[in-house]
């Protein structure tokens, strides 16, 4: 056996390679490519060896060996085991990635790579008791392949319609995985046919059962218990376009903040101590450019200060000046 896997090593390795750098490492979405990763990685530094990985009933439930459930998903026999089902990832990860999002897609892996060999454990012992026959509770199985099924499923439900072709025949999509569990064990009798058959089913309790439902529930607790209450900060191209605060705005305050802003007038209010993040803005800021939040709030400031074209400055009293004049007497005070 470690001679087969010595002779093929480079064999598979270049050929999954050969196939990663052909789509391009940049079109592969980040948890398709760091799953891919992890099984390379744990095909090339095996955590234990191949026996000790393995599920079956009698090590997982008899002997209460239950870290196989998250190891046996990542362990490959030999290296074309792992470039076929890595090749197999590659295909479904990058279009169920970008139709479900990453953060869903690694959820989803997790939970497949587990249920999978939970129905698998089941359905062995199942088959324990109605044939009497102990030998299923002894089969030990190991790969990623029984996840692929289910995400065959998944991914036919997302994209229904067209065929697949196997064997030079075209099949329709929603029966290929069918279609292939009953080919692939023909052909290579030593594949697990209820591993495979355990991820189908683990795909169909999500497209056609309560799984999905039950993992947006979960997420959903998750979520509302991880939650951080503080204020939420929200943008525009012209920068802060909001600003969440945990009481009402306050028109005083505003004020205030504007004529600290505008006139060096001294400000004090809440957000002083308890808000170190930006202050509210005015409505005219956003948007707009510096020239014309420069005039916006010398004519807010007029209007606040007199209702009408007439305003008293800091310096004198003037009327019906143009925004030039307007400009110059501003930039007076601030260099005096």
């Amino acid at each position: 056996m470690n001679r087969n896997r010595q002779r093929g090593f480079n064999l598979g390795l270049l050929l999954l390679a050969s196939q990663v750098f052909q789509l391009g490492i940049d079109n592969i979405p980040p948890v398709t490519l760091a799953t891919l990763g992890l099984n390379v990685y744990l095909f090339l530094f095996p955590v234990k060896p191949l026996l000790q990985t393995c599920l079956s009933v009698r090590e997982v439930y008899w002997y209460r060996d239950w870290g196989r459930l998250l190891l046996s998903p990542f362990h490959h026999v030999d290296d074309m085991h792992l470039y076929f089902n890595m090749a197999s990832l590659l295909w479904k990860g990058i279009k169920l990635e970008k139709k479900l999002g990453g953060a869903w897609f690694a959820y989803l892996l997790s939970v497949f790579s587990l249920l999978t060999g939970l129905v698998y454990l089941l359905l062995e012992t199942g088959l324990t008791k109605m044939t009497e026959d102990s030998s299923y509770s002894l089969q030990c199985a190991v790969g990623f392949s029984g996840v692929l099924f289910g995400l065959k499923v998944v991914n036919n439900h997302y994209h229904p319609g067209g065929a697949t072709y196997i064997m030079g025949m075209p099949i329709a999509n929603r029966y290929a995985c069918w279609v292939e569990l009953v080919l692939i064990h023909i052909m290579n009798p030593g594949t697990s046919f209820v591993g495979h058959l355990a991820g189908i089913l683990v795909g169909l309790l999500y497209t056609n059962g309560p799984l999905k439902r039950l993992m947006k529930t979960c997420a959903g607790f998750v979520t509302s218990n991880g939650h951080y209450g503080g204020q939420q900060t929200y943008y525009n191209s012209a920068g802060y376009s909001g600003y969440g605060m945990p009481y009402p705005p306050n028109t005083h305050y505003e004020q205030q903040s504007f004529n600290h802003r505008h006139y060096g007038a001294p400000y004090r209010g809440p957000y002083d101590t308890h808000m170190p993040s930006a202050p509210p803005q005015h409505p005219y800021t956003a948007g707009l450019s510096d020239e014309e939040q420069y005039e916006a709030a010398v004519r807010a400031s007029l209007n606040d200060r007199g209702g009408s074209t007439q305003a008293r400055s800091s310096r004198g009293t003037y009327s019906h000046s143009t925004p030039e004049e307007i400009r110059w007497r501003r930039l007076q005070r601030f260099t005096s």
